[in-house]
């Protein structure tokens, strides 16, 4: 009997898509989503020291393995994969991108930033190359080849990312080049920019993937015209690219970043 009835307050409270729990409220509104995750440290005891969070679609995995998507953190906002409703920053749009991204077949690696503050890549850093950011990142890159991660596909890699962590997916494209078959840029510009002083090198290299912006008109943050300069410089160079924008939102993950990014990522599988 208790059993029987445990299962009729899951059923009432909770529905399944794919991986992840729906949680909804009295009114029948979305109010949180549980993704499930596994965790691991790199570099344990080391000042590299950093916590990757990770998720695969369920079912069998493609011949090749699952496409990967890198997921980098904004600024003092790590990535989770359980969220309400209502958050700052479009934060719960976040974790529904998380949701889409599973429900159609991507995994997911969320490394979180030093501290869990932000991504080195756009503040005074000398070579990048010798930060930890990069280390962590070729480390997680290595492994997804050794299948430590379960069976990925380092063949279909993607990124994105929000803010500070945009930025680093800018970084990934010119740091990692020709590894990556498309990337989405949430609520930031090129790599080296920060916020309004943003100033664009004359050429892209042609490795350079295919790249989606999501922005938010009243961002005051990162302005929107940051993002559309580096949008412009792509469509010159001759670099597929796109650009949505929500006239309502200020800084943070839009409405509309979980259905576009995820479509942007399956055009470029």
């Amino acid at each position: 009997m208790k059993t029987f009835l445990l299962l009729l307050i899951l059923s009432t409270s909770f529905s399944w898509a794919s991986n992840c729990i729906e949680q909804r409220n009295e009114r029948g509104e979305l109010s949180w989503i549980h993704c499930p995750k596994k965790e691991v440290t790199l570099f344990p005891a080391t000042l590299d020291q950093r916590e990757i969070l990770w998720s695969l679609p369920k079912g069998r995995a493609p011949r090749g393995g699952w496409p990967v998507v890198i997921l980098s953190q904004g600024s003092w906002f790590p990535v989770e994969f359980s969220r309400p409703s209502g958050l700052p920053l479009g934060g719960f749009n976040e974790v529904r991108l998380i949701q889409a991204l599973l429900d159609q077949g991507f995994a997911v690696i969320a490394p979180r930033a030093t501290m869990h503050v932000g991504w080195v890549t756009n503040i005074p850093h000398g070579d990048y190359k010798k930060r930890a950011d990069y280390k962590v990142i070729a480390e997680v890159l290595e492994r997804i080849k050794t299948g430590f991660w379960g069976p990925l596909n380092p063949t279909a890699l993607f990124a994105t990312g929000i803010s500070s962590g945009g930025y680093h997916t800018s970084r990934l494209a010119l740091s990692f080049p020709g590894r990556w078959k498309a990337i989405a840029i949430q609520s930031a510009s090129y790599a080296r920019c920060l916020g309004p002083l943003c100033l664009m090198p004359r050429s892209v290299p042609r490795s350079h993937p295919p790249t989606l912006f999501l922005h938010g008109a009243r961002d005051l943050t990162v302005p929107l015209y940051t993002a559309q300069q580096f949008h412009a410089l792509l469509k010159d160079h001759g670099v597929p690219t796109e650009m949505v924008i929500n006239p309502d939102m200020g800084h943070g993950w839009i409405e509309e970043a979980p259905e576009a990014i995820v479509g942007w990522f399956k055009d470029h599988l």
